[in-house]
């Protein structure tokens, strides 16, 4: 929210000499934090100036200059009239006009400086209002100050900063979801009175007293509601005020659009750009139609399935069925109520009468329907946090008043008013239960005076009152709700900071320790972690070459996605890490290893029935709920671009390939004392040949590990031959165990090479299991150190060359003995796979 310091001073007494940081920093106090400060930040001269001369000078490149001089009286230290270009031509000779001398700087950062440009020294800027951040004032060129400042006495050098106003300053601040009062002055005026104590006056209060009570005779109003939301009716007010013979040439005055402006609108037309105005305001979002284009009477209902219309943005929308709409006649649609008004009934230039609407809308159906449509608009913002119930019939007063003070309108004496009663609820409050809950000691008075001063009224004595909090704040349903009010008004910085005792605990849970791991370990291999957003799109699934079968295509689509291009939870975190790898390398970074653990969806969703937000539907229901959310397991995924080792003074760099990424599964394996297979895959989006599959012992499926394939590469706008893997998390944890201390051996080892001829089709990992088992229990390692494939072979067989490390405990192994037991383990191998041992 924009606060224009100049407006916010016509409802709270401000000191003449605070600036906008002393108001942001009263504001803070009381938990509206500043986001910024705009305006006054113009710096140097910039004075009064009248044109003496003004000498048009066409130009080669079509272009007609002018050459003009200018008095600035003693702005600029000479007295002497000072010589510049201008490229606008809407001023003559003996024109009051805005110039920018030498030293000064525009906003947005421009300085002026005395240059040479068209033949000519131009010592100075004739200024045009865009270039000042004002409004434009209709002319499209040169600001002539006889026509913004008719009345007054004006002389060349006067300081033009504060004719101007861009001495005006703007405090922009964060209004949190509870709060929604303060986007309006109103609002903001009245927390800035809670801050400093400073004279408030509700405007409200004299525009209720001026406002005519509803009659028969206003224009004809129906509300329908067949479908309300949570049992509540989206309208429970409607005000409706007509305004006549608006003058269609009547323009916005400059204080208005300079508000406007200050407050991030644009002018637009007078009428709406009152209506805007008087949301700005007091906070109430209106509406005004072109009444000669409406038929009546207007009817508020819920849309029908399928029904359409075009907004105000030009978009022809779908409505859905929960959608409230503003109607002429029930059938017409006129707006979304709340949330953006139609085009037909839309004001147009010649628009001489008009019907000003000021509604009380349910926040909930008008939030979702604008988060239904992706239109979040000024008057959602405001109406979904909560609108003042009580605002409506001052609202439209004030807009009425405006309209016949600066159109010239005349307002009709019938005024329809249709309310179905809103009044607060009162909430049980027993004044010591705030200084319990806050940690300060408050009396009983000062609990009363803090929650009279926020307009709550108090009916009760001793140890319990009924607080029934003002129309303006509906965020106000329970005691603790008005204990932070209570804490907030008194101050924050009167809280006391208690460090609370750390309970005791049993610290990281088995799941936090292993991904903590995991993580350590990657990053001690010089990888860097990443966090992408958990959602893809399924035009991703073809690119990693999926088939279609394949269970990873399988997911879910998100109601309300964040983007359309990615509407589906995540299967896989691979494609994840690519994404950020593809990005880091598009920005220059060569060589990239990354790695991400995240969740990923697991497995098909159930059925569970829906329930209202804030209900709590029972036990059984929540375990229906519970069951019928999918798997979600934790993957963990990694990624190498580039080189694994860089290039310098000591040689030439080495490039990533399958075995770094294999690397990796072996390094968790060990850091997690768990037995992996790993054997030969063909899994997406894997090349066949450079592809690992990695299983428990048992045979789990943990994962895959490897070369990406040059299809996935090209499609995924990668280059090189990335390499990367992706592992069941979750799995791997849960399958650690704690590695038990073995005694050391003081005898010396012995080994035995042996070299084992078998089909290509064989998996080494199957051999080496083979060979582990028939080598019994003094084996102590085995190792694939050579692998062959020739001539002399022939064709469709490979030689693996082990190498096997026997030690006994408690003896020295003799040689008949290591031989007998390479020979069980050749047998072995032989039995289960067909090896042959190689002479």
């Amino acid at each position: 929210m924009r606060v224009p310091v100049d407006w916010l001073r016509e409802y709270v007494e401000i000191p003449k000499q605070a600036r906008g940081a002393d108001i942001a920093a009263a504001l803070v106090k009381v938990g509206l934090e500043e986001e910024g400060l705009h305006g006054a930040d113009l710096t140097g001269p910039l004075v009064v100036g009248r044109v003496l001369t003004q000498q048009l000078e066409p130009q080669k490149n079509g272009k007609t200059i002018g050459w003009c001089t200018v008095d600035v009286g003693d702005a600029n230290g000479t007295g002497e009239p000072q010589g510049i270009v201008c490229g606008a031509h809407n001023f003559q000779e003996g024109d009051l006009v805005v110039v920018a001398l030498p030293g000064s700087v525009l906003p947005g950062g421009f300085a002026i400086s005395a240059r040479k440009t068209y033949g000519h020294v131009s010592a100075g800027m004739i200024c045009a209002a865009d270039e000042l951040g004002l409004p434009d004032d209709g002319s499209g060129g040169i600001i002539r100050l006889a026509d913004r400042l008719p009345a007054h006495e004006l002389a060349p050098g006067d300081d033009a900063v504060p004719l101007l106003g861009l001495d005006r300053e703007t405090v922009e601040i964060n209004v949190t979801p509870d709060r929604g009062y303060c986007f309006s002055m109103r609002g903001v005026a009245r927390e800035y009175a809670h801050s400093t104590g400073a004279s408030f006056v509700d405007p409200v209060v004299a525009l209720r007293d001026r406002a005519p009570a509803g009659n028969d005779v206003g224009f004809p109003v129906e509300l329908r509601d067949d479908a309300p939301m949570r049992g509540r009716a989206g309208c429970t007010r409607f005000v409706a005020r007509i305004v006549r013979d608006l003058d269609p040439a009547a323009t916005t005055p400059d204080w208005m659009a300079t508000r406007l402006t200050e407050a991030g609108m644009r002018p637009i037309s007078l009428p709406v750009d009152i209506t805007n105005y008087v949301m700005l305001a007091l906070g109430q979002p209106l509406h005004a139609y072109d009444l000669d284009t409406l038929t009546g009477p207007v009817v508020v209902r819920r849309a029908r399935a399928g029904e359409t219309f075009t907004t105000l943005d030009d978009v022809r929308r779908t409505l859905y069925p929960q959608d409230l709409l503003i109607t002429d006649g029930g059938e017409r649609p006129l707006g979304l109520a709340g949330v953006m008004g139609g085009q037909d009934g839309e004001l147009g230039e010649g628009t001489t009468a008009v019907l000003v609407e000021a509604a009380r809308f349910d926040p909930v159906t008008i939030a979702r329907s604008a988060r239904r449509h992706r239109l979040t608009t000024e008057a959602s913002r405001r109406f979904e946090r909560g609108v003042d119930t009580d605002l409506a019939a001052a609202a439209a007063q004030l807009a009425v008043e405006l309209l016949v003070d600066l159109a010239g309108g005349r307002a009709d004496d019938a005024v329809t008013d249709l309310a179905e009663p809103l009044e607060p609820v009162a909430i049980d409050l027993d004044p010591a239960a705030i200084g319990r809950l806050v940690g300060v000691d408050y009396t009983v008075d000062k609990v009363t005076a803090i929650l009279d001063e926020i307009g709550c009224s108090i009916d009760g004595s001793g140890d319990l009152f009924a607080v029934t909090p003002p129309t303006w704040r509906p965020d106000l349903t329970t005691w603790p709700d008005l204990a932070e009010e209570v804490a907030r008004i008194d101050g924050y910085d009167r809280i006391p900071s208690v460090l609370p005792a750390a309970p005791g605990g049993r610290g990281l849970t088995t799941e936090q320790e292993g991904r903590r791991l995991a993580a350590n370990l990657l990053a001690g291999r010089g990888f860097s972690q990443v966090w992408s957003a958990p959602f893809v799109g399924e035009a991703l699934f073809d690119q990693l070459g999926y088939p279609a079968d394949d269970p990873r295509r399988s997911t879910l689509r998100i109601a309300n996605p964040l983007s359309d291009e990615a509407p589906l939870l995540r299967t896989s975190v691979l494609p994840s890490v690519l994404e950020v790898a593809r990005r880091n390398v598009s920005r220059g970074t060569k060589d990239v290893a990354l790695f991400e653990h995240g969740l990923v969806l697991g497995g098909p969703a159930g059925v569970a029935p829906t329930y209202d937000v804030g209900v709590y539907p029972g036990a059984e229901a929540v375990e229906q709920i519970a069951a019928a959310v999918p798997a979600q397991p934790r993957h963990l995924a990694w990624a190498m671009v580039g080189e694994a080792e860089p290039a310098g003074w000591w040689g030439p760099g080495r490039a990533a390939d399958w075995a770094d990424a294999i690397g990796v599964v072996h390094a968790l394996a060990e850091a997690f004392a768990v037995e992996i297979r790993v054997s030969t895959g063909a899994e997406a989006p894997f090349h066949p040949g450079r592809c690992a599959r990695v299983e428990l012992a048992d045979g789990t499926y943990l994962g895959s590990a490897g070369e990406l394939h040059p299809k996935v590469v090209s499609a995924l706008g990668l280059s090189g031959r990335p390499v990367g893997g992706e592992l069941d998390l979750d799995r791997l944890i849960a399958a650690s165990t704690s590695p038990q201390a073995s005694g050391l051996s003081n005898y010396p080892s012995a080994q035995s090479d042996v070299a084992l001829v078998v089909d290509a089709a064989v998996r080494a990992a199957d051999v080496e299991a083979a060979l582990r088992r028939g080598a019994g229990d003094l084996l102590e390692s085995v190792t694939l150190f050579d692998v062959y494939e020739g001539d002399q072979l022939g064709e469709g067989s490979r030689s693996l060359a082990y190498r096997l490390v026997f030690r006994a405990p408690e003896r020295t192994l003799r040689t008949e003995e290591v031989n007998d037991l390479r020979d069980a383990a050749v047998a072995a191998a032989g039995t289960a796979t067909g090896a042959t041992q190689r002479i």
